[in-house]
This record gives structure tokens, sequence and C-alpha cells, in this order.
């Protein structure tokens, strides 16, 4: 009986997926002007994040206020990360350049105004400052999870710092952030966090299984990025530790 339910649970939300998918195709050809700024990107994917979180029924809750622009760098352990933070406040996303071939998935990040980085040429942070620029001066946050990937979330693993280059070069602001998932009938670790050698299709099965997951965000106090990369680097990362403790005590929720 429970893993008939546990398939019922599953294909009623893979339809719900699929059409929240269907509503944001849509929302863009007829709500995003024709030639969107990267703000009515960001904006269209907060709207499409919200959607796509009830429908996997995820409730999110921040602790303290998201920056107004800048850099925002959290720890990272889930596609799912990007759908979180979005919803909370339009941003852009800076991601690994093999995501833009991913089917589906692809189109939908370049709709979003992703911009996308070459993690195997190190002259490729350098190539995108003026794509940093522009997201700064357009007055929105620009995301890129400075651990380069995902986790199982017992640990932030050290962030690497030949991204925070541009940022240092022109002072921008960043501000450390922390994302904590807790989950109702299933193993955050394995069901939520996607990290490893997972394969997507058979995660986002597990994903849809889960009867409720809650996501806590919390925003630290945003700074200006200077000095020394490596040291920025090592600060960050442990400020990122310490917004650890201030998120236990938001992760329970009522079934």
């Amino acid at each position: 009986m429970n893993s008939l339910l546990k398939r019922l649970r599953q294909t009623k939300r893979l339809l719900a997926v699929l059409g929240v998918f269907a509503i944001a195709g849509a929302d863009f050809l007829f709500r995003v002007p024709r030639n969107p700024s990267r703000k009515d990107r960001a904006v269209w994917l907060q709207r499409s994040a919200r959607r796509l979180l009830r429908a996997l029924r995820f409730e999110v809750r921040q602790i303290g206020e998201a920056p107004p622009g800048g850099f925002i760098a959290p720890n990272h352990m889930s596609y799912m990360d990007i759908i979180v933070l979005s919803s909370v406040a339009p941003q852009v996303f800076l991601s690994k350049i093999e995501v833009d071939d991913w089917p589906v998935v692809g189109r939908f990040t370049r709709m979003a105004g992703t911009l996308y980085i070459d993690r195997k040429r190190r002259s490729d942070v350098a190539r995108k400052e003026a794509g940093f620029s522009e997201v700064i001066e357009e007055g929105i946050g620009m995301t890129f999870f400075l651990e380069g990937t995902s986790s199982d979330g017992r640990d932030v693993l050290p962030f690497r710092a030949s991204l925070l280059q541009p940022l240092i070069a022109n002072t921008w602001p960043i501000t450390p952030t922390y994302l904590k998932y807790v989950c109702e009938g299933g193993d955050v670790s394995q069901d939520v966090c996607w990290w490893g050698d997972m394969a997507f299709a058979p995660h986002l099965f597990r994903l849809l299984a889960v009867r409720k997951t809650l996501a806590t965000i919390v925003f630290g106090n945003q700074r200006q990025a200077c000095g020394d990369r490596k040291e920025l680097a090592i600060e960050l990362r442990t400020e990122v530790q310490r917004l650890a403790e201030r998120a236990e005590s938001q992760t329970a929720f009522e079934i």
C-alpha cells in the first residue's frame, strides 16, 4: 500500500512539474518583453521557481534580509538550491558550461539569463567580468557556488578563490549565505541533495516521492570584496559555517 501511494505521489508531482515548465514557457513568451533585460529574466525565474516549489511541496523560510544586489555566496547541495534562492529575490546564476547542453533544463537556464563558465579554462573567469558587471549595474543579485560542486550537506566544502578576483578588482559587495534542508518522508542527503555520481533522473524521482521539504536560507552580512582572494575565500566559507548555527532553530515544521 505504501509503495502504491508513493508511486501515485511521484506521478502526480511529475505531472505538476511538467505543468510548471509549460506555464513557465508560456509566461516567458507572453509576459516577458521581446528583448528582456537580465532583471526581466530574473523576475520571470522568480515566478517560475515559486510555482515549482509549490508543486514539489517545498516550504522556504528566510532568516535575514536578501541583499539589494551584489553577489551571493551560498553553500551548494542540489539543483534545488537555484530554485529555492531565486524564489526569494530576483537574481542571476553562474553555472558550469555543461548545463547549457542539458535537455530542457539548458534551454530554461538560458531563458533565465544564466552566465556560464568553463571551469577547465582558468582564463574564463576574466572573460566573464563584463557579464558580472552588467548584472551588478542592473541592481540585481548574482549567485555563484564557490564550492565548485555540490555536497551531501554535512559540511561546507572549501571555497575556490579564482572566481573572487573580479569582485576584488571592482570592490563589488558579496553576501555569505547558508542553505539547509529538512524533509519528511525521505533522506535529505540522498533524496534532496544531488552530489557525487548521482544520476539526475533517478534522483528526481526520489525527490518527487518526498512528502514535504523545508528549505531554510540564512543571509549573512554583506561586505565589500577586497584583499587577498584566497584569504577572502576562507573568510567567506567560515562565515557560511557560522550561519549554519542560526539555521538550526528554524528547521522544524508542522506535518
